[in-house]
């Protein structure tokens, strides 16, 4: 039974690990289009794929490529570069150049025999109607216009949004099989009662096509004074705004205002437009800064922190001037809106047109009686499901239903009220077992650290038309990407994801998507459900834990699982791949295979109270490798510490046994090894082998660990006749740190220090000291999976830029040997007595398993010497 604290742990995994997290981007759009994708797909060339991307979600790509207000951008993590990515820019690039018709998705389910009806043709109705017909509704639209699109028909200007781009992609609708009524208000053609009746569902989904103009001003109703909404209709439906005087002014800071301004720029009678607005320079205008750019380079003046004081009209009730007086603040203590002035600072203004740009709201007179309407003028609603709060048959979307403020997000509304709709007409929940947030912005839990210093490129923005050009013509002015435009630009992007721990973990990936839905499986299904081999291939490296942003603990899961996999066993290793290396634990733990050296020379053994100090533990697969190496390190401490204070221990740590999850069997073998030292009367235990060295650290409470390398280093030097042995040599060493002692800076210095007293030439790679990489042999994974420790290890290889390979733990060694690289043991160069050149490089490990025994006891019988 794994403990509460384990269990935990793989709870927080679950919970926080942000491997399957969305990115910024995605999550932040509406609609979630997988901008990370078709980003990614433009940048590799392949555009076909990038507009098939865009169209999962989204049938408006070259009009949203064009108008959407991007929260996906605000959001980029590109913005703590201070350069976003041009997300609609891409958008647009894909659709303007790969979208054709004949591979749009004319699949629908099959007729239910349900009629809705949907008032509204913008992109909150557009979006309605294309769902509700996809889901198997007979569709009709009732638009009071005699085009459609709503308003980024009527209320964007054409040189933003060509025409005949919107009328293009609206036709997808028309292919499916929608019914279109234009010119046909409701509450004046068709009443909505009658459609109550018609109709099973009626999705309300009209805009804000009702002006604001500021009544609390004398001569508000003058002649020349018009709203936003009015005016841009106006200029869409006729290409100019016939009554538009000489001087136009527009009042307000926003992107309508902007679009006021430069459409009235392009009217025929206009020679000068000027814009005022609350705020008190460019940067606090809510307006975007290429809309505010475009603006004033078409001539328009824009004039910060000034309000109408007073509107002036001619003996024709024409506008013919105005006062302005200047904003001081926008806002109270509490942060409200509560504007206040100066009046006393005025500025005189000749102008003989007004256009106010200071709201809209949702025209509601054809549902009086049926539908409540907010005094805001939206309906009211369930916010979650847009039913109706008055009339279960009606739901809304877009302006209508009070939360939509820009294009995608009133076209997610409309995906909502479909979807409910769809449900409310098979008479189930609307919201049982439902995923509403795909219809909303949401935060993600995704965040990941980025060096900006070591990050190059900035945005690209799409290319624009003469300002000359422009004149008097409603023509397109942003001209779209270039193919390599678009390409550097989409090559910025970061593809922001975590899963790390995936990219530096072979073994994860054979096994998971990632640690999140792994742990999530384990604790939803129980360990029966999950392969078991899981546990059994983990190096126990902790380069997860290094690589994840939150430091998860991986390593602590896997080795509880595995130690209660042996539980299950009677204490022993299940995995049948494991039993030889219980079978050979067993051996090297057994007295045949041990000894003692006692700290006494050999005329005063007799001394049975003699306490050794320092005693050398060289470990198990040094012995087996090197028993020369073993006897040179024993001499070299009794010379330089004391022959009566150094002792040695062939005894192994048991660390095998930990490894496969052998918890009693570990505990038993390594107080074997603790009781020896104890009696003993050891101080400090030396080791040679990192394993030893992390396990002794661990268990050993009456005595302090220290490496070999570090008592060279810090106190004793190296053996005489290794200083400056290296002079001269032809090779050039890569070291490879064991991951064992990652965490254990000291050895990593102390073993450079050493190849440099010897006078060797080494080169340090990428993925060294605390961030060197597993050999491959952790966890026992070269005998539980010999396929993927070659994987593991074929991988180290390619961290080296050198053919000569230095290790300080035997298994290391041993493996890159079997990798066929010239791999040495440190304790080779220390005591060869010699320089090392190239053409030494040959084979130095056992053979089998005979002779890896025989050097074990010929260790052995060398220790047994000192005694």
């Amino acid at each position: 039974m794994l403990s509460e604290e384990i269990l935990k742990n793989m709870q927080k995994i679950v919970d926080d690990c942000m491997g399957e997290e969305t990115p910024a981007c995605v999550a932040t759009c509406p609609m979630h289009t997988n901008v990370k994708e078709y980003v990614r797909l433009i940048g590799e060339g392949k555009g076909e794929d990038a507009i098939r991307v865009i169209r999962e979600k989204l049938f408006l790509p070259a009009t949203l490529g064009r108008i959407c207000a991007h929260p996906c951008e605000k959001k980029c993590k590109w913005n703590e570069g201070n350069s976003p990515m041009a997300i609609a820019s891409l958008k647009r690039y894909a659709a303007d150049n790969f979208d054709q018709e004949e591979n749009w998705d004319l699949t629908t389910e099959p007729s239910n025999g349900k009629k809705v009806a949907v008032i509204g043709s913008g992109p909150s109705g557009l979006q309605a109607a294309l769902d509700l017909r996809r889901g198997g509704c007979a569709v009709t639209v009732f638009e009071k216009l005699p085009v459609r699109g709503g308003l980024p028909r009527v209320g964007i200007p054409a040189y933003r949004l060509p025409r005949n781009i919107l009328e293009h992609e609206i036709t997808y609708l028309d292919m499916l099989g929608i019914d279109f009524r234009l010119s046909t208000e409701i509450g004046k053609d068709i009443s909505m009662d009658q459609l109550l009746r018609d109709y099973d569902s009626v999705v309300v989904a009209v805009g804000k096509h009702q002006g604001r103009v500021d009544h609390s001003l004398e001569h508000w109703d003058a002649e020349g004074i018009y709203s936003a909404i009015d005016f841009l209709k106006e200029a869409a439906l006729t290409g100019n705004v016939a009554d538009a005087g000489k001087s136009v002014l527009v009042i307000g800071g926003g992107d309508v205002s902007m679009d006021c301004a430069r459409t009235a720029a392009r009217c025929r009678n206009v020679e000068k437009v000027t814009d005022i607005c609350l705020e008190e320079d460019f940067q606090a205008m809510p307006a975007s800064t290429a809309e505010i750019k475009g603006a004033t380079e078409e001539g328009v003046k824009i004039l910060p922190s000034r309000a109408i004081q007073k509107i002036h009209i001619n003996e024709n009730n024409r506008v013919c001037g105005v006062t302005l007086c200047k904003c001081v603040s926008m806002f109270d203590d509490q942060g409200r809106f509560a504007p206040s002035y100066d009046m006393n600072d005025t500025v005189e203004l000749v102008v003989d047109t007004i256009i106010f740009a200071i709201g809209q709201g949702v025209e509601g007179d054809f549902a009086k009686g049926i539908l409540e309407q907010h005094p805001n003028s939206t309906f009211t609603c369930d916010k979650l499901t847009l039913q109706s709060s008055t009339n279960e048959k009606v739901f809304c979307a877009g302006d209508a239903s009070g939360e939509s403020v820009i294009v995608i997000q009133a076209m997610a509304t409309g995906r909502r009220a479909a979807q409910s709709v769809l449900r409310y007409l098979k008479g189930v929940s609307l919201i049982e077992g439902r995923e509403l947030k795909d219809t909303w912005t949401y935060e993600t839990k995704l965040d990941m650290p980025t060096d900006w210093a070591t990050v190059s490129g900035s945005r690209v923005d799409m290319p624009t038309t003469p300002v000359a050009s422009r004149h008097k013509n409603f023509s397109e002015v942003t001209r779209g990407f270039t193919k390599e435009q678009a390409e550097e630009e989409a090559t910025r992007c970061r593809q922001c994801e975590c899963k790390l721990c995936m990219k530096e973990c072979i073994m994860l990936n054979d096994f998971t998507e990632c640690p999140k839905a792994l742990f999530r499986d384990y604790l939803e299904k129980g360990p029966t459900e999950v392969d078991r081999m899981i546990a059994y291939s983990c190096n126990e490296c902790s380069q997860c834990t290094l690589k994840c942003p939150h430091s998860f603990d991986l390593r602590e899961n896997f080795r509880a699982l595995k130690a209660e996999f042996a539980e299950e066993n009677n204490g022993i290793v299940p995995l049948e791949a494991l039993a030889p290396s219980e079978t050979g634990q067993e051996k090297e733990c057994s007295p045949e295979y041990c000894t003692v050296v006692n700290g006494a020379s050999k005329a005063r053994t007799v001394l049975k109270k003699k306490k050794t100090k320092y005693v050398f533990v060289p470990g198990c697969t040094v012995p087996a490798y090197s028993p020369s190496a073993v006897e040179n390190v024993t001499r070299h401490l009794k010379e330089c510490l004391g022959d009566e204070n150094v002792g040695a221990m062939l005894q192994c740590c048991g660390k095998v046994s930990a490894f496969m999850g052998e918890t009693s069997k570990f505990n038993e073998r390594n107080k074997i090894a603790i009781d020896k030292l104890d009696e003993m009367g050891a101080e400090v235990i030396i080791t040679v082998c990192p394993s030893c060295f992390k396990i002794f650290k661990q268990t050993a409470k009456n005595q302090r660990v220290i490496s070999y390398w570090d008592l060279m280093h810090n106190l004793i030097g190296i053996p005489d006749r290794a200083q400056g042995v290296g002079v001269g040599s032809d090779v050039v060493f890569n070291i490879h740190d064991s991951c064992v002692t990652r965490d254990e800076p000291t050895h990593h210095e102390s073993i450079r220090w050493v190849l440099d007293q010897m006078g060797y030439t080494w080169k340090e790679i990428e993925q060294s000291k605390g961030n060197t990489r597993c050999c491959g042999v952790g966890g026992m994974v070269c005998s539980s999976d010999p396929e993927l420790y070659r994987r593991v290890y074929t991988r180290r290889i390619g961290d080296f830029n050198q053919e000569h390979i230095i290790s300080y733990c035997g298994s290391c060694r041993g493996t890159f040997e079997t990798a066929d690289m010239d791999s040495l043991h440190i304790l080779d160069l220390l005591f060869s007595g010699k320089t090392y050149m190239a053409d030494q490089a040959c084979k130095r490990g056992y053979k089998d398993e005979a002779e890896m025994w025989s050097r074990r006891l010929e260790t052995k019988e060398r220790l047994n010497s000192f005694n």
